[in-house]
């Protein structure tokens, strides 16, 4: 994973954390391969399901938005071997929830920040990380 393209799964672990005594709320850490996933969502059978990722939105870094599938095209989505936009048209034909992707702009998308630092992200993309994970409390 390349510098702040870790965004989801920093984020999914840090989840992890605060709703790990909560049994309505599971989190999956996908990593790089989400597809790989849709059995154990399939599963869960969830009424929601948020897909956290590094978008470019061409925004500075640590920006936060909510993207509709029509402008999944528009953007630059992290670096998946299926593009997100398949992945959640399958999950619309198999499960019957409301499917939100949350962009969170990166930084920088390159392996020398991750193998220099001790936080895998940017600082801008942790404040993002931080800033998603207080909503997501404060709503969950």
């Amino acid at each position: 994973m390349r510098g702040d393209d870790a965004i989801g799964p920093v984020t999914a672990g840090k989840l992890s954390e605060i709703f790990s005594g909560r049994r309505d709320i599971t989190v999956i850490n996908a990593g790089t391969v989400p597809e790989n996933h849709t059995g154990a969502i399939r599963r869960e059978n969830p009424s929601h399901l948020f897909i956290i990722d590094a978008v470019d939105m061409k925004k500075e870094p640590g920006h936060l938005r909510l993207v509709k599938k029509e402008e999944i095209a528009d953007y630059n989505i992290s670096t998946h071997a299926m593009p997100l936009s398949f992945l959640i048209k399958y999950l619309e034909s198999s499960i019957n929830a409301k499917i939100i992707l949350i962009g969170i702009q990166p930084k920088a998308m390159d392996m020398v920040q991750s193998i220099r630092k001790k936080n895998p992200i940017s600082r801008e993309s942790e404040e993002g990380v931080e800033k998603l994970l207080e909503v997501l409390q404060d709503v969950l």
